[in-house]
């Protein structure tokens, strides 16, 4: 009698059918018994006779083991990162290097790239890298703007060194910039988190926060630094001490001092008017024009400073001028794009930090509309 009986399992292949022939009837001939063995199994039998084999390995030759473990493992991970194209860890990318570039120049401003013994004339073809020092003159002027969105404007007389400009495989970037001598002003934009955003000096290093803005006056002749935050907030390093900062908070320190003094500044007067972009318009046949500045006014102030310039930069002057009131006439300005920005005094002269500039226009008047005459033709209704 032939019975069958059906797996229960449709995945192991050595129980597919068995088929039981009872001794009685079993004829004499040559018989066939086969087992099938899956690719499982064999594997897991590798796997087991090689975890045998370190293990014995281990017990008799214990420092040859496990610098061979180690060695294997090295090779093994290469092996994978080639093969299969494996991703390092988060944060652990490698960091390549970026360039910055001149946004804006103005008068004397010159470059020394980190590589190079010799200075050149900036130029905005020139990108600026790593171990790169600018320099301004005493009428110069440079803005530079790097990929993470950050911009440093160098003003007169300073001199800088870019120390880092990287960005790794995580879009992370980290740019480091030394004020040597001089006044900057720096503006960060809204980066990747984990990015870096500083700048040294005299020892101390700034960490900004995005959205931020900052002024950084270093003068070593007179032994004074000072780091001014604008907007935003930062975190200042130096020494061990670390003094955190927000709007018109400052620090300012000596080479000798130990610790770092934390004030606040006045914030500076608003200008009203002529307001930002605003055109002022001029009579025909006129050469200048006579413009009313006002700004808000201050507690406490015992005067104002109103600075013009025909650029936004204020590396060159038509106007500086102290006044008592909230508003003053400037006669005489031609034709032209202008500038101006405002500051505010005590008693004592010390001075709030600069105000936001306003750009204005004067132009010349339209001449008078012509009158068109509008002939009508018969008007004719097509349809309902």
């Amino acid at each position: 009698m032939v019975t069958l009986e059906l797996p229960t399992s449709s995945t192991r292949l050595n129980k597919v059918f068995q088929v039981h022939v009872s001794s009685q009837t079993r004829k004499p001939g040559i018989h066939i018994a086969w087992k099938t063995v899956t690719y499982r199994s064999v594997a897991l039998l590798i796997v087991a006779g090689a975890a045998v084999f370190l293990v014995a390995i281990r017990l008799t030759f214990p420092q040859f083991s496990e610098s061979s473990i180690k060695a294997a493992g090295k090779v093994a991970n290469k092996a994978l990162e080639r093969v299969a194209g494996m991703a390092p860890a988060a944060g652990g990318g490698v960091s390549t290097a970026q360039q910055a570039h001149f946004t804006a120049l103005d008068g004397t401003v010159r470059v020394k790239k980190g590589n190079g013994n010799s200075w050149v004339g900036a130029d905005y073809n020139i990108p600026l890298e790593k171990g790169d020092v600018v320099q301004t003159g005493s009428e110069g002027m440079a803005k530079v703007v790097f990929n993470d969105g950050t911009s440093y404007t160098v003003k007169q007389d300073s001199l800088i060194v870019i120390e880092e400009n990287s960005a790794n495989d995580q879009q992370q970037t980290n740019v480091s910039v030394a004020v040597t001598t001089g006044t900057v002003d720096l503006t960060t934009a809204t980066y990747v988190q984990g990015s870096k955003s500083q700048v040294i000096v005299a020892g101390a290093k700034a960490s900004l926060a995005p959205d931020s803005s900052a002024m950084v006056r270093n003068d070593p002749r007179a032994d004074q630094h000072e780091i001014l935050m604008k907007k935003g907030s930062g975190q200042i390093e130096r020494n061990g001490e670390v003094v955190k900062l927000s709007n018109w908070e400052k620090v300012s320190f000596q080479n000798q001092s130990k610790t770092m003094d934390k004030g606040k500044e006045v914030g500076p007067p608003t200008p009203v008017a002529p307001g930002n972009m605003m055109p002022i318009f001029i009579a025909e046949g006129e050469k200048s024009k006579d413009v009313e500045f006002n700004w808000t006014p201050m507690a406490g102030a015992a005067g104002y400073r109103l600075r013009i310039s025909h650029n936004p930069y204020f590396s060159s002057l038509l106007l500086d001028r102290k006044v008592d009131s909230p508003n003053v006439v400037v006669t005489g300005l031609a034709q032209g794009a202008y500038y101006w920005a405002i500051q505010s005094y005590d008693t004592a002269g010390k001075e709030s930090v600069e105000s936001e500039k306003n750009r204005f226009t004067i132009i010349p008047r339209a001449k008078e509309k012509v009158e068109l005459s509008l002939d009508i033709q018969p008007f004719i209704q097509h349809g309902t």
